[in-house]
């Protein structure tokens, strides 16, 4: 076992989700998996990190022949505490999901799976956050597990480069018309929301958020339109948030100020 690839494998809707099950079942065959992940669900949690408040690590039996532990912290914090204080070494792959929901488009800035991903690939780890767009429970992962066998076998094949980091989601199919994966671009995108205004039963305001998912991005190649037309989309995700032709930019119009 110590000669074969280390798996970390986290997630944001616990430790007890369907999909986290689904990953580890579709990789255990391909290296040593061990799981870290959240004890209760972190979905929406970015890349927030505890500071003010202990942390605690338990080690559970959830999966037959896998080590495994539940952390009371964000899947940032899994990922760091599974770096530290479990394997104590870097694992040679991170894999995040399989979570319930998309987090194609401006979800990644929202995603506490893609965050867990980039928590290891800042890390130096090669990452996939992993993504199916049904949220139900009840999913059928079936299709995104092989897409997360076939990616992380293509990359424990190597070369892989540090940072590597991708963000992959998968569609609503039947493995008969699943159409493969396409490697696309993030699109354009973003959420309108709106908040629902009620009152509780002592008269105190309260808000839920609601609204509905916007694609402004009419150009191909892009994440959304892979999705549509029943492709997995693999979007490579960096972790450097420079916006180098905004920089030209301002290198020349600011000239005069900076």
């Amino acid at each position: 076992m110590k000669d074969r690839p280390v798996i970390l494998i986290t997630n944001d809707d616990s430790i007890n989700a369907p999909g986290i099950r689904a990953l580890v079942e579709a990789v255990r065959e391909l290296g040593q998996v061990v799981v870290v992940a959240p004890d209760s669900p972190q979905s929406g949690m970015g890349h927030a990190i505890t500071i003010g408040d202990p942390l605690r690590l338990d080690k559970v039996d959830v999966f037959d022949g896998i080590d495994s532990w539940q952390c009371s912290g964000t899947p940032a914090d899994c990922v760091k505490l599974a770096r530290d204080k479990v394997l104590h070494r870097k694992p040679d792959i991170c894999l995040s999901g399989i979570n319930h929901g998309a987090n194609h488009s401006i979800n990644v800035i929202y995603s506490g799976t893609m965050s867990a991903a980039m928590e290891a690939a800042i890390e130096g780890i090669p990452s996939i956050g992993i993504s199916l767009l049904d949220f139900k429970f009840e999913a059928d992962f079936e299709v995104s597990a092989n897409v997360a066998y076939e990616l992380t076998k293509r990359m424990l094949a190597g070369p892989m480069p540090d940072h590597m980091l991708l963000n992959v989601n998968v569609p609503i199919v039947r493995p008969a018309d699943f159409k493969g994966m396409k490697i696309c671009r993030q699109a354009y995108a973003k959420w309108a929301e709106e908040f629902d205004h009620r009152v509780d039963p002592r008269g105190k305001d309260y808000y839920w958020m609601t609204g509905k998912f916007m694609n402004m991005d009419k150009n191909p190649g892009s994440d959304v339109e892979a999705l549509k037309a029943g492709y997995a989309s693999i979007v490579p995700i960096t972790i450097d948030f420079t916006n180098m032709r905004m920089k030209e930019w301002m290198e020349k119009e600011w000239k005069d100020f900076v």
